[in-house]
């Protein structure tokens, strides 16, 4: 018997016969060119709609443009970046532009196969959130395809940057532990060996913040850094650490949210309570920070504005490759909630 054929792929012929208009219209209005009027578009795009025309990614990436964006997202467990995903894809969503994601894993040969590999798909322009790679191998990306960096600081004149002020959003978890009457305010960060990326990572930035405001607030006796990963693993190797202090703190910053849950994690196997015992905060204010049973304090980096700052500042650099480097730094505000509480007397 014989198989039946498969459906024939819907062609831009079959939409101009259909619109009864020439090709050369229908490729008008797909580009979004000059030149054609308002009733044209109507019908072309009409005729796209009843047809179920698409246009072939590789045969539009032979006349200079794929309207796909890649973004690579490190880690698709942290419940931060869909966040930063979320304000990408708004900011995109009026345009003719898609999204794909690619995961980078926390490691720089991971990344480099990534980023090549939407390079070589002829994506118009890359998102990369808080990569790891060397400034060399950014750089290098950038040369090729229009690239904005998102969570990692420093400046680079061939790509753009958006990232939070996380010294500022540290002072603002220590400022407000101090106001509690919390002094042992202990930090769990995310362990960094590379001379660059210990200067521009957030991770890095955020516990330069605890220090420096511990300093001002005349607590250096009482600096206290954990160093581990930012995940919730991390977070709960970090807080069994840190309770296993012949005085332990009586508050912890956790350096993201999901740091924050493996200490949560941490204290109530070890048998002690959340605030009463042992004040937290995290940062990053993610979506199950504000759940009524965690109640986390948190600082809010604003997810969804970094996000759209980033596609808004990668579409610019499509139109223009040549425009000088911007940077986009944010500021955090902190979200007090019921993890936090006054020192008891």
């Amino acid at each position: 018997m014989q198989s039946p054929a498969s459906p024939r792929r819907v062609t831009i012929v079959d939409v101009a016969r259909h619109a009864q208009v020439s090709t050369t219209a229908v490729s008008k209005v797909l580009r979004n060119a000059y030149g054609a009027s308002p009733e044209m578009r109507a019908k072309v795009r009409r005729a796209i709609d009843e047809l179920g025309y698409r246009p072939l990614a590789a045969a539009r990436g032979l006349r200079g443009q794929t309207y796909t964006i890649g973004v690579m997202l490190p880690d698709i467990r942290n419940p931060f970046f869909p966040e930063i995903l979320d304000g990408v894809t708004g900011c995109l969503a009026d345009t003719d532009y898609q999204v794909l994601l690619g995961p980078g894993c926390n490691g720089e040969k991971e990344e480099a196969r990534v980023t090549e590999a939407m390079i070589d798909r002829g994506m118009d322009g890359l998102v990369l959130v808080a990569p790891v790679s060397p400034r060399a191998h950014l750089e290098h990306v950038a040369s090729v395809v229009p690239t904005v960096v998102v969570g990692r600081h420093g400046h680079s004149p061939v790509y753009d940057t958006v990232t939070d002020d996380d010294v500022a959003g540290a002072a603002l978890v220590v400022g407000h532990l101090a106001a509690l009457g919390h002094r042992r305010i202990a930090h769990i960060e995310h362990h960094e060996t590379d001379p660059t990326r210990s200067v521009e990572m957030p991770n890095a930035q955020r516990a330069d913040g605890y220090r420096r405001a511990m300093r001002d607030l005349g607590l250096d006796e009482e600096i206290d850094v954990v160093s581990t990963s930012y995940t919730q693993q991390g977070g709960y190797d970090g807080a069994k650490q840190l309770l296993a202090r012949p005085v332990r703190p009586t508050a912890v910053f956790a350096g993201a949210d999901i740091v924050a849950m493996g200490v949560l994690e941490a204290v109530a196997e070890a048998g002690l309570s959340v605030p009463r015992d042992l004040s937290v905060a995290g940062y990053d204010n993610t979506s199950f920070a504000a759940l009524g049973w965690i109640s986390l304090t948190s600082v809010d980096q604003a997810g969804r504005e970094i996000g759209r700052n980033a596609a808004r500042l990668l579409l610019e650099r499509i139109t223009d490759r040549a425009k000088p480097s911007v940077q986009v730094k944010l500021s955090p505000t902190l979200v007090a909630r019921h993890t936090t509480a006054p020192l008891p007397t």
